[in-house]
């Protein structure tokens, strides 16, 4: 006992407090620096520093609390088969189920109330909602949860969501204000409770009876097949909704019905039944398209993806979108906000340019009849020119010619310190791999316009046609080209600080075409790295298409990148979960926490043989 630490006697206090909230005397609990998260009865709560500082402390305890109460309250199985298909339906559906598990703890108990809080508010610091401005910016998921644990617990919401929770609470209150209050009517009963939340996703028009009915029936249909992946389902959905639940953004649209065709919002034409527009103006009203997590058994086994014009599409060059002067200025500006993260950054790659250097350590063969004259032969050679045995021959190395290619999602939700810290983690690790002879590219992806561009109104001038494919105006951003030295590529990233640049993002056809410009390059070895903070998201092409339109894209590119191409694709995500995406992914919950993560995500790849 004398040789634990602090630190040590901390976790073990934890562990025991978890094993007799979820009554299982299995758990087991790890901090960890990375995201915090559950596997099973294995937790992984955020460590505190040596000094253990109170509001830290509070944080593992909330996290730790919150995971031992879903093992105890919340059956995993009922869940799924409750669990609506839409994704913005079933984002929401998720949080209220997380807000329910955390009060029948809170409402017990004041101390684990205050750790729930805790850990509520730092989920909240890399949260939309927390820095939203409009109601297009709030995530519904997150709104709904905060109002349900409202009503369960009677505890006020934090202050850092309040000013986003104001943009949407009245119009979830005339609609669903009933619901909310029936809520805490089936608090301790699972079945009742998800019953009477589906009611509140058909008052809120994101399911609709006949949606359901169908959902059910494909429920039923897969049952069978879902049930061998039970346990990896229970990880899964155990880990992603503890950690994110909270935080998966959504959009006030309706459902899909079985026309394959959202209803539109308030900033949408309406379509009759002949497929005509009834005119509306383009306005505020409603929520950002959802970032779901959906379960890779909700989607189809063949899926078509078209294009309906890439005329407006463009690949530009980071300089040619603002001028010298003003990309000196986004510079400068991104240097100030990112001061105290760039020495923590530099050390982790200072300490992958150790690793690296470690693999490409030169060895030679000495005392040979040709190759390099040998210095320390040099007194030999002057002696007697013709002296043999005095050059030196060097060894191959096992370090493979690599390139890497940072791939950066320009989404609007990535705005702020997400964006911020992509750009100077980016720029660090290009220096970093620079010294070691290993050359990087850094591309970002958006879209040029909101709601579709000049390619929806191509689409509209056309008649309208029944799904037309992605309906929006591509631009993908060079921002440093492969062979372009890090000297003369600086300036570029501070593009990213740009206002209005980041807008919607078509990750699909980004990987796509961040997969062509590696795969032709000469380098023996190639690896991928996405940033992003979710699902492909796009309102235009959303709206007149399958809900899943987008991001079934995604997986099929994904998925025919990590079978059959030679390059290695690796995955972070920031604040959602994109391990049910790529196979070889981590999420984070912390934008500051990328900088370290990408560090040994590529150290990791590198340590492979």
């Amino acid at each position: 006992m004398a040789s634990q630490t602090p630190l040590d006697l901390f976790r073990q206090v934890l562990t025991g407090t978890a094993r007799a909230l979820a009554r299982e005397p299995d758990v087991e609990l790890a901090f960890t620096a990375d995201a915090p998260g559950q596997a099973g009865r294995n937790l992984r709560v955020p460590m505190p520093s040596r000094s253990l500082p109170p509001e830290q402390v509070a944080e593992a305890r909330g996290f730790a609390d919150s995971f031992a109460l879903r093992l105890r309250h919340h059956d995993t199985a009922l869940h799924a088969r409750g669990a609506p298909v839409d994704a913005v339906a079933r984002a929401v559906f998720d949080a209220a189920e997380t807000a329910r598990v955390e009060a029948l703890g809170a409402r017990g108990l004041a101390g684990v109330a205050d750790n729930l809080d805790a850990a509520l508010t730092m989920r909240l610091r890399s949260d939309p909602i927390s820095r939203a401005r409009t109601r297009d910016e709030v995530p519904l998921s997150s709104a709904v949860q905060l109002m349900v644990r409202e009503r369960l617990t009677g505890r006020p919401s934090p202050a850092a969501a309040e000013p986003g929770l104001a943009l949407v609470r009245d119009w979830i209150e005339n609609r669903a204000g009933d619901d909310l209050d029936a809520l805490a009517l089936a608090l301790d009963d699972q079945a009742q409770f998800q019953k009477l939340t589906t009611k509140l996703l058909r008052d809120l028009e994101l399911v609709d009876a006949e949606a359901e009915a169908n959902e059910s029936a494909d429920d039923s249909d897969s049952e069978g097949r879902d049930e061998p992946d039970e346990a990896e389902t229970t990880d899964e959905a155990d880990e992603g909704e503890a950690g994110n639940e909270g935080q998966m953004e959504a959009r006030t649209e309706p459902a899909e019905g079985d026309d394959g065709e959202s209803e539109p919002d308030e900033g949408e034409p309406d379509y009759d039944a002949d497929g005509e527009a009834e005119t509306a103006e383009d306005g505020e009203d409603g929520m950002m398209p959802v970032r779901p997590n959906r379960p890779p058994a909700d989607l189809p086994p063949q899926f078509d993806y078209k294009v309906w014009t890439s005329r407006f599409d463009e690949v530009i060059e980071a300089g040619e979108l603002c001028d010298e002067d003003e990309l000196g200025r986004l510079r400068a500006y991104l240097d100030q906000q990112l001061v105290h993260l760039q020495g923590a950054v530099a050390k982790l790659a200072n300490r992958l340019q150790r690793r690296l250097m470690a693999q490409q350590n030169r060895s030679w063969d000495f005392d040979q009849e040709e190759g390099m004259l040998d210095a320390a032969r040099l007194a030999r050679v002057v002696v007697n020119p013709a002296h043999s045995l005095s050059y030196k021959i060097e060894r191959d190395t096992d370090f493979r010619d690599t390139v890497v290619t940072l791939l950066i999602d320009n989404s609007g939700s990535m705005r702020g310190r997400p964006i911020s810290i992509a750009a100077i983690s980016a720029d660090i690790l290009a220096r970093t791999l620079e010294r070691v002879g290993v050359k990087t590219e850094i591309l970002g992806f958006t879209t040029r316009a909101w709601k579709g561009g000049q390619s929806r109104e191509d689409w509209l001038a056309a008649g309208r046609p029944a799904l037309p494919g992605r309906l929006n105006d591509l631009r993908h951003i060079v921002y440093k080209p492969a062979d372009m030295p890090w000297r003369r590529a600086r300036r570029n990233l501070g593009l990213m600080m740009r206002e209005g640049l980041l807008k919607e993002n078509i990750d699909g056809e980004a990987l796509m075409w961040a997969h062509s410009r590696i795969i032709a390059r000469p380098e023996e070895r190639k690896i991928l790295m996405v940033i992003s903070d979710g699902a492909p998201v796009d309102d235009s092409t959303l709206s007149v298409n399958n809900g899943a339109y987008l991001e079934r894209h995604l997986r099929q590119v994904i998925g025919w990148i990590e079978g059959r191409s030679p390059v290695e694709l690796v995955a972070i995500g920031i604040g959602h979960d994109v391990t049910r995406y790529y196979s070889r992914a981590v999420t984070i919950m912390d934008a500051e926490q990328l900088g370290g993560t990408m560090v040994e995500q590529l150290a990791g790849l590198f340590d492979q043989p």
